[in-house]
C-alpha cells in the first residue's frame, strides 16, 4: 500500500502497530490542549478575513476532522490559517461569500487532482525565498490588518489597498481608544510571556480569560465579538451557495490561489512535523485530504482550510502520535461552540487583535527573510519581488509572478553553468592529447541541453575552425537533453555534414542515447560513429582521418 495515492494515515497506524491505551491517552491531551489552542485562533482568523466569527469554528471542527480522518500525516492539524486571511479577505470584496464558497470548493476539487496526478513530490520544489517572500508579506498584511482592533479605531471603511489603509490609519490616530490599547498590548506579553511558566496551557487562553472577565466585569468601552457580530450560533447546518455557472471561469484564478497556497502550507507542516515524531507522511494523501475537506467545509457555511504548522507543533509537544488527536481537537471545539458560545461573544476585539499580532510575528520569517537577503542575488530578486507584490498588489499576482521568476532565473543559472569547452580550454584534453593532428577538433559539453544552452552550443559547434574534418563531441556529463536542444543540435549536424565535416559522438549517457535515437540523430550521425568512451572515439577518429587522408592521396598526386 506504500505506492497507493490515496491511503490514510489513520488507516495505516492501526493496520500496523493497532491502537493501545497509551495512545488513546496521549492523543485525548493533545487533542483536548490543541483544541483549546484552536479556539482563539478560528475566531481570530474569520474575523480578520472579513467572516462572522463561527465560520472559523465551523472550518476548525469539519475541516479539521476531514483532514486527521482522511490526511497523509500522523499528527497534522487542519483549519483556517492566517496565510488565507489575505485571499478571503479579496474573494469576498470582489464575489461576496458565496463567490468564496464556490472558490474553495473549486480549490478542493483541484488539490484532489493534485494527489491524484501524483504533484505532492512536485509541490515541495517551490523554491524558498518565494515561500519567504509571500509568508512575510501575508504576515505584514495581518499586522496591518489588526491596527484598527488593536487601537480601537471607530473606522467605518477602512481601504483594502495597504499604503491607503496606513494613510487612513494616520489619520485616525488621534481617536485611539486606550482601553483597547492597553487590552490588546497585555494580550500580546501575556501570549509570549506566560509559555516560559505554563507549559501546558496556551497563552492566548489565559490572555482572552483574563481580558474578557476584565472587560465584562469593568464594563469597559471596547467592541466585543457581541457588539460587533451578534450571537455565536450554536449550531452546524448545511448552506447551498447560489451558483452561477456563467461566472465559473471567474473563480478559477483565486481557486488555483487557495489551492496553491493550501498544498504548501499543508506539506510544509507536515514536513515539519515529520521531523519532530521522525516519520514520514504521504503527501498525495495529503492532499486528496486536504482537497475534500475544503470541498466539504463550504457547504457547513466554512472558509478554506489547510494544515496548520503552530497548531500541529502543539498537538507533537503535547503527546499527539496519531490522527485520533486532531480528530479528538475537532470535537472539543465543536462542544466548545455548541454549550460555551454564549460566553465566548463577550471576547473583545483588541484582545484578538492581539493574539494575531503574534501570529504575525511568527509567520514574519524574519531571521529567514534577512538570511535570504546576505545570499545569492538570485534568492534576493525572487524574494524581494515575491514579498512586495504581496504587500502592494496581490498575493495571486506574487505567487504567478514569483515562480515565473524563480523559474528564469533557474534557468539563466543552468545556462551559465552548461558551457561547451575546446581542446584548448580543457587541461585534461591539452595534457592526454597534445599532439592531436591537424583536422581533428574535440569539444566538451557540460550541464543540460536544454533551450535556455541551446543556442549558445549551435554557435559554438557551428563556427569550428577552417580544415577541421573531423569533430568530436563529448557528453559525458550531458544528463539529458530537451526538444530545444534536440532540434538544434540536429541542425548543427545538418551544417557539418554540408561542410564535409564527420561527426563523432562520446561518452552519451543510455538515457541521451535513447532519446537521440528516437530523434534519428544516431541515424544522421552513424551508429558507428556513437561511442561510450572517449579513447575509443579518438581511436576510431584517428583511422578515419588515415582513411580520408588515404583517399585523398592520388588526388594530390
Amino acid at each position: 500500500m506504500k505506492d497507493a495515492v490515496f491511503y490514510p494515515k489513520l488507516l495505516a497506524v492501526l493496520r500496523k502497530k493497532g491502537y493501545s491505551k497509551q495512545d488513546l491517552q496521549g492523543d485525548l491531551l493533545a487533542g483536548i490542549i490543541v483544541g483549546i489552542v484552536a479556539l482563539p485562533l478560528a475566531i481570530a482568523f474569520a474575523i480578520a478575513s472579513g467572516v462572522s466569527p463561527e465560520k472559523g469554528l465551523i472550518t476548525a471542527v469539519v475541516a479539521g476532522f476531514i483532514i486527521s480522518f482522511l490526511g497523509g500525516s500522523r499528527v497534522q492539524i487542519g483549519g483556517p490559517t492566517g496565510a488565507f486571511i489575505v485571499i478571503v479577505v479579496g474573494i469576498i470584496e470582489k464575489y461576496g461569500f458565496d463567490g468564496l464558497i464556490i472558490s474553495t470548493i473549486l480549490a478542493g476539487i483541484i488539490l484532489i487532482l493534485f494527489g491524484l496526478f501524483r504533484l505532492g513530490a512536485v509541490l515541495k520544489f517551490i523554491p524558498y525565498p518565494l515561500i519567504v517572500g509571500f509568508t512575510s508579506g501575508i504576515a505584514l498584511i495581518i499586522f496591518s490588518s489588526q491596527v484598527k482592533d488593536i487601537f480601537g479605531l471607530e473606522m467605518q471603511n477602512v481601504p483594502s489597498e495597504f499604503i491607503p489603509k496606513w494613510a487612513a490609519y494616520f489619520n485616525n490616530f488621534d481617536k485611539i481608544n486606550y482601553f483597547a490599547l492597553a487590552i490588546g498590548l497585555s494580550t500580546i506579553l501575556i501570549t509570549i510571556y506566560t509559555k516560559k511558566i505554563l507549559k501546558r496551557i496556551p497563552g492566548s487562553i489565559i490572555a482572552i480569560l483574563v481580558m474578557t472577565a476584565l472587560v465584562s466585569i469593568l464594563k469597559l468601552p471596547v467592541a466585543t465579538i457581541e457588539t460587533v457580530f451578534g450571537e455565536i450560533p450554536d449550531k452546524i447546518s448545511l448552506q447551498m451557495p447560489a451558483f452561477d455557472w456563467s461566472q465559473l471561469v471567474n473563480y478559477l484564478q483565486p481557486a488555483l490561489t487557495i489551492a496553491m497556497l493550501g498544498a504548501i502550507e499543508s506539506l510544509l507542516s507536515a514536513v515539519v512535523a515529520d521531523g519532530m515524531i521522525s516519520s514520514n507522511h504521504r503527501s498525495n494523501t495529503e492532499l486528496i485530504a486536504q482537497g475534500i475537506a475544503n470541498v466539504v467545509t463550504p457547504f457547513f457555511g466554512g472558509i478554506p482550510a489547510t494544515g496548520a504548522i503552530a497548531r500541529t507543533a502543539t498537538n507533537v509537544k503535547n503527546g499527539g502520535r496519531t490522527p485520533v488527536a486532531g480528530m479528538v481537537h475537532a470535537i472539543v471545539l465543536l462542544l466548545i461552540m455548541l454549550f460555551l458560545g454564549k460566553w465566548a461573544k463577550l471576547i473583545p476585539l483588541s484582545c484578538l487583535a492581539g493574539i494575531l499580532v503574534v501570529v504575525a510575528y511568527n509567520m514574519s520569517e524574519m531571521r529567514s527573510f534577512v538570511s535570504i537577503l546576505r545570499g545569492s542575488r538570485y534568492d534576493v530578486m525572487v524574494l524581494i519581488t515575491t514579498f512586495l507584490l504581496t504587500v502592494l498588489f496581490d498575493l495571486t499576482i506574487a505567487i504567478e509572478i514569483g515562480l515565473v521568476l524563480a523559474a528564469l532565473l533557474f534557468m539563466e543559472r543552468m545556462s551559465k553553468m552548461s558551457k561547451i569547452s575546446t581542446i584548448q580550454e580543457n587541461e585534461d584534453l591539452v595534457e592526454n592529447y597534445r599532439d592531436l593532428p591537424k583536422g581533428i577538433n574535440v569539444y566538451e559539453i557540460n550541464g543540460p541541453f536544454f533551450f535556455a544552452a541551446a543556442k549558445a552550443y549551435r554557435e559554438t559547434l557551428v563556427n569550428l575552425e577552417f580544415g577541421t574534418k573531423i569533430t568530436i563531441i563529448r557528453m559525458r556529463n550531458v544528463p539529458f537533453i530537451d526538444s530545444t536542444g534536440m532540434h538544434n543540435f540536429k541542425d548543427v549536424i545538418g551544417e557539418l555534414k554540408q561542410k564535409h565535416i564527420r561527426v563523432i559522438l562520446s561518452g552519451v549517457r543510455k538515457e541521451v542515447y535513447d532519446e537521440l535515437e528516437k530523434a534519428r540523430v544516431v541515424f544522421m550521425v552513424g551508429k558507428a560513429n556513437v561511442f561510450d568512451n572517449f579513447p575509443d572515439a579518438m581511436k576510431h577518429a584517428y583511422n578515419m582521418l588515415i582513411e580520408m587522408e588515404h583517399h585523398r592521396a592520388p588526388a594530390t598526386s
